[in-house]
């Protein structure tokens, strides 16, 4: 039997699809939660003060210090609000990746293949949790703050790009989501994989690239570039340079490596799926 190809015109539809699909049950988990108005209130403080302590974190620091890395307290809140809000995004929208693990390993993802809906949306929007809006606000604040302390002077194309940072890096920290869960369509246990790439990524991008090996930064530059998120497009609103003197482009290509990052997701996630064998439980 030869391999089905799809054209253009089907891909939009099933894209179309699934978007609707993502949509109804997400809207179907945010009216669940709605009905306890008083435990979602609680939860999204709660995550919000959970996010909140890293920051905290670099508050304590810079009472002992004046700069991180050549980077003041107000640039390095630029960088953590960045990639906080960011990460804040791709986790309320994918966040439910990394159960996908635990559906392969007891077979309950068998009752999605048989749904007309595509798989990606349903795993994506499974018990979407609206809570997870606590840790958005918390990195849009800190960023709000960075943006009010910071002595820059403000271009159109840089007020453009801070939107456009936190948009295209939470289409990257997603597609990594999606990376992490097609992985565990072989390693079912890899969960930990997942979050030390998405949390572990924000954490290592909430500081300056500057106070990192130079090898390390080459390799969130340029083997898996997290560094678009915001550590590249960042030093160019900063006005500083980055540390392998790549070239000022650079910063414009979040976009690009969003898209790219989502075209390599789609490719293992379709490989992952079809590799699926049932628990025949």
């Amino acid at each position: 039997m030869g391999v089905r190809r799809r054209g253009p015109a089907a891909r939009f539809a099933l894209a179309r699809d699934g978007v609707r699909a993502y949509g109804l049950i997400a809207a179907m988990w945010v009216r669940s939660t709605m009905a306890y108005r008083a435990s979602f209130v609680m939860t999204t403080l709660g995550h919000f003060a959970a996010t909140g302590l890293d920051f905290v974190a670099v508050l304590l620091m810079f009472q002992h210090v004046e700069t991180l890395g050549g980077f003041s307290l107000a640039e390095v809140a630029f960088l953590y609000g960045l990639s906080g809000a960011a990460l804040g995004l791709a986790d309320l929208a994918m966040g439910q990746m990394g159960r996908l693990g635990d559906k392969v390993r007891d077979g309950t993802l068998d009752t999605l293949l048989v749904r007309p809906a595509p798989v990606l949306a349903q795993v994506a929007a499974d018990r979407f949790a609206l809570r997870r809006l606590g840790r958005i606000t918390q990195g849009l604040g800190v960023l709000t703050y960075a943006i009010v302390q910071l002595d820059l002077e403000w271009t159109p194309l840089k007020v453009l790009m801070v939107p456009l940072m936190v948009l295209s890096g939470g289409a990257i920290f997603a597609a990594v989501f999606v990376m992490g869960g097609a992985f565990q369509f072989w390693a079912q246990d890899a969960a930990e994989v997942q979050s030390a790439f998405t949390f572990g990524g924000n954490a290592l991008l909430q500081y300056p690239p500057t106070v990192f090996a130079k090898d390390l930064v080459r390799g969130v530059t340029f083997v898996l570039p997290l560094a678009f998120v915001n550590w590249l497009p960042a030093m160019y609103v900063l006005g500083l340079p980055y540390p392998l003197g790549v070239p000022e482009w650079f910063a414009f290509l979040p976009p690009v490596v969003a898209v790219g990052f989502w075209v390599v997701a789609g490719l293992l996630w379709r490989v992952g799926l079809r590799s699926y064998r049932s628990t025949g439980s």
